[in-house]
């Protein structure tokens, strides 16, 4: 069995490693801290509170959607290292303008701070979106071809655990200290992205199409004629379908079903976060290496089955007194909390299982001067997909459907996946 931990003593991955566990660490530090502040301390209105976490996650994914052609063009016609330095140093000065929003919030400017944090939500998607294609192209560049699905999984793992980290302090620190935080690590990222090995453009120059329409078509029409690539690519979009929706209902859920404050909040958010880790390396060590979709379908049958339960346990949970909302120490006393934590980890780490060996399909199954697009044509389709999640949740929302009833169409998800995966698993394995 391939010892993936293993990598990161080796240069050529550990820094790539730091620099994106650093990203996504502060990139959910600033979300989560905003979004539990509106929520909590500034609506007091689930169907507004729901409807403001909707149009930050659309934000968030709006600049894949418009920009992942260019971003897939440029990390494969030229150096990737180049271009994570440059994104790196972008990323200091969204944070003192996202933190400049935090504190202006806070300060009582609601109408200013909100829109100076959402508009750094779309620059952060903005960051995100040049820097997607590269953390996974980069790695059939710098590692051996038996060490891409340890490396991924990897990869996959550090994104979940910077996820719990930068939830669960988002939900326990002042926003005053988060502004702060926000600043340091961009910083502290911006050195590891410079460690970063080179990373130069493979095969014949490119041709840079600029128009986000024209290119992005095309690159989509580039790859998703290939089967395998195109199964891969639309169950992945699911499951980040399901994320986007989970994602939008978790903080009303905690607040309004379950009677929990913001601290609980991001405690189960950060659960959810070590789940997917969790799998991320389970099924790197079930598949000991070998890029396949076996356990795919199984993987998110059993995440539609846990969805279902964790719908039902919400249902019957007793709420808190009217008026007051439950404690961290409150929470993990109460009787169900057990039942509903254990089947919140089931159903992330069931989800890690499925989603890990589809992206290692995008990175192996086209040649190394073709990775960065077919990862950013995914993150296209990905971003359509998700932005489809948060207009239903939208609309949903508006019949007055609530976050547990929800649950049920993150399971109906779920079965869409299996299928697609059951499709993949047959035509490559």
């Amino acid at each position: 069995m391939i010892n993936a931990l293993g990598l990161l003593k080796e240069r050529r991955f550990l820094p790539l490693f730091v620099t994106q566990f650093l990203g996504a660490f502060n990139d959910n530090l600033f979300k989560t801290a905003m979004v539990l502040f509106a929520t909590y301390h500034i609506f007091n209105d689930a169907e507004m509170e729901a409807h403001f976490n909707a149009l930050a996650t659309g934000l968030a994914i709006l600049p894949f959607f418009l920009l992942s052609a260019l971003a897939g063009q440029l990390a494969d016609s030229h150096d990737k290292s180049r271009i994570i330095r440059f994104v790196k140093t972008a990323e200091i000065f969204i944070m003192i303008f996202g933190a400049a929003g935090l504190l202006a919030a806070k300060a009582g400017y609601t109408t200013l701070g909100l829109a100076m944090m959402l508009s750094a939500v779309l620059m952060l998607g903005t960051h995100s979106t040049f820097f997607g294609p590269i953390k996974y192209a980069i790695l059939p560049q710098h590692l051996k071809d038996h060490e891409v699905l340890a490396g991924t999984g990897l990869v996959e793992a550090a994104t979940y655990l910077s996820i719990l980290a930068g939830t669960v302090l988002a939900g326990w620190v002042p926003v005053e200290v988060a502004a702060g935080l926000v600043l340091i690590v961009a910083l502290i990222g911006w050195v590891t992205g410079r460690m970063v090995p080179e990373a130069p453009r493979l095969g014949p120059k490119l041709q840079i199409n600029y128009n986000p329409f024209t290119a992005s078509w095309r690159l989509i029409a580039a790859t998703m004629h290939i089967p395998r690539l195109f199964l891969a690519i639309c169950a992945i979009s699911f499951f980040w379908t399901i994320g986007s929706v989970l994602i939008i209902i978790f903080p009303p859920l905690v607040k309004n079903v379950l009677t929990a404050d913001e601290r609980v909040a991001s405690l189960m958010i950060a659960i959810f976060s070590v789940g997917v880790a969790i799998g991320s390396i389970v099924i790197n060590a079930m598949l000991k290496g070998k890029i396949s979709a076996r356990y795919s379908p199984v993987s998110v049958l059993v995440m539609a089955v846990f969805v279902v339960a964790f719908s039902i346990e919400a249902r019957t949970f007793v709420p808190a007194p009217a008026g007051q909302l439950y404690g961290v120490m409150d929470f993990v006393t109460h009787s169900q909390s057990l039942l509903v934590v254990g089947t919140l980890l089931a159903i992330a780490i069931s989800g890690g299982m499925f989603v890990v060996p589809l992206y290692a399909f995008l990175t192996t199954t086209v040649t190394k001067d073709q990775t960065a697009r077919t990862v950013a044509a995914n993150n296209v389709v990905n971003a359509g997909a998700m932005t489809c999640g948060a207009i239903a949740v939208l609309v949903i929302t508006g019949f007055g459907v609530q976050p547990h009833d929800m649950l049920l169409l993150v399971a109906a998800m779920c079965l869409m996946s299996a299928w697609i995966a059951q499709k993949l698993h047959r035509a490559c394995d």
